[in-house]
């Protein structure tokens, strides 16, 4: 008797958990339906812990109240129960499909397809305030509810970008690069009769307006492909991040696929610099001047570092080729001259080593006149340049300087009044 009493106790037990665990479940789902949402939700956070003893009917019902509950909170502002919503209508259908008894499923996926423009504009919302990472999670979520929507993921990680989480945004981007994303579209456009600005619209409704005669004009317009930014994007990241070898793949296949993009030869060349690859980044700063050959600033970089290979003579032509290019360009004057003043200073010490024999003092003579010449050089460079710059400290001050080392006493003193010392 003692043995039967216990078992009949433990089934007793049993029946009591169960149905308490229904009465939840259905206590939060008639609360819902009452629009009571903090109730609902405490009503199954009282039945989770009884879950695994429900019977399949009550179990559905409560992934699918959870589910709606969870949705409207999420309406009402509590970021993360979007998350906890689509878990539990995902939950639901996996159960359902289990069991083969799909009551909520279709109920589920119209939620879930809805709260997909929810999730969105809380998205968007977030961005507006600058909680850039927060949008980025939600749009990758929302691309994740509807993967034919590839824009979110692409909205994703420029959020991401947005956040310097470069960690994420670079999950983003090679997700984009694998699925093969290319972000072109084609853009509907009439021109207004009465007011004779063109406007954007679906091509259902531009052809409609064309028709009715108020609009005329009719355009479509592809936007470009946004693989090469794609790709781009990854390189900068890697190259950020600090994985080289990786941003060198990608710069590559970017520019496989974009060989005309002057700011990826730069950007791979700059790597290259980084990576104290100098004869690398020379080779690819000539290649971008014939992509973009009226760029100063692709001839002042050739001239920095052929001025740090000590190659003057290209130096020179690269920087004279900037200034061409723009006649206010005051680092490529200072530098320009600087070539010829380096280049003065470089006979001092072979003037120094000299003696006093007739021999040596007519050599002295003759290396100081070929300095002297140099400074010059480098002095007429700058007074020229303060043609388009004649107030810039820079120019004033080298100029200055060179004076005072050819012993000009009038144009150093001239110099000096401009500075105002």
């Amino acid at each position: 008797m003692k043995t039967k009493f216990l078992i009949l106790t433990a089934t007793m037990s049993f029946s009591v958990m169960t149905f308490a665990q229904k009465n939840e479940v259905k206590a939060a789902d008639k609360a819902l339906k009452a629009n009571n949402v903090a109730e609902a939700k405490s009503a199954l956070d009282k039945a989770e812990p009884l879950l695994s003893g429900a019977d399949n009917k009550t179990k559905a019902l409560y992934y699918f109240v959870k589910g709606n509950t969870y949705a409207k909170l999420a309406k009402s502002g509590e970021d993360s129960a979007f998350e906890e919503s689509i878990k539990s209508y995902n939950d639901l259908i996996a159960f359902e499909d289990q069991t083969g008894k799909k009551k909520y499923s279709v109920q589920a996926k119209q939620a879930m397809s809805a709260m997909s423009g929810d999730i969105v504009n809380a998205a968007i919302k977030d961005n507006n305030e600058k909680k850039f990472d927060e949008g980025a999670d939600k749009l990758y979520l929302a691309y994740n509810l509807s993967k034919k929507d590839t824009v979110y993921l692409y909205y994703a990680a420029n959020s991401a970008v947005n956040a310097q989480n470069m960690e994420k945004a670079l999950k983003f981007y090679n997700e984009l690069k694998d699925i093969n994303y290319d972000g072109s579209e084609v853009k509907y456009t009439a021109v207004n009769v009465s007011t004779g600005k063109a406007e954007e619209m679906n091509k259902t409704q531009r052809d409609l307006m064309v028709k009715s005669k108020e609009y005329k004009d009719p355009k479509e317009v592809k936007t470009p492909s946004r693989k090469a930014e794609i790709v781009k994007n990854i390189a900068l990241i890697y190259t950020q991040l600090g994985k080289d070898d990786k941003a060198l793949s990608a710069y590559q296949e970017a520019r496989a696929n974009n060989p005309n993009d002057v700011n990826l030869i730069l950007n791979e060349a700059n790597l290259h610099y980084k990576l104290g690859n100098k004869d690398k980044f020379k080779e690819l700063m000539a290649e971008a001047t014939t992509v973009d050959p009226d760029n100063p600033d692709l001839f002042y970089n050739i001239g920095v570092i052929n001025m740090e290979q000590n190659n003057i003579e290209e130096a020179r032509v690269a920087y004279s080729k900037a200034i061409e290019l723009n006649p206010g360009y005051v680092n490529a004057q200072l530098n320009l001259s600087t070539t010829y003043v380096n280049e003065g200073n470089g006979l001092i010490d072979s003037m120094n080593k000299l003696g006093n024999s007739k021999a040596d003092i007519a050599k002295y003579d003759e290396l100081k006149s070929k300095k002297d010449d140099l400074f010059r050089e480098g002095a007429q460079i700058l007074e020229d340049a303060l043609k388009e710059n004649p107030d810039n400290q820079g120019l004033l001050s080298q100029l200055k300087n060179i004076y005072g080392a050819l012993g000009d006493t009038e144009n150093f003193m001239r110099l000096k009044k401009l500075l105002g010392e």
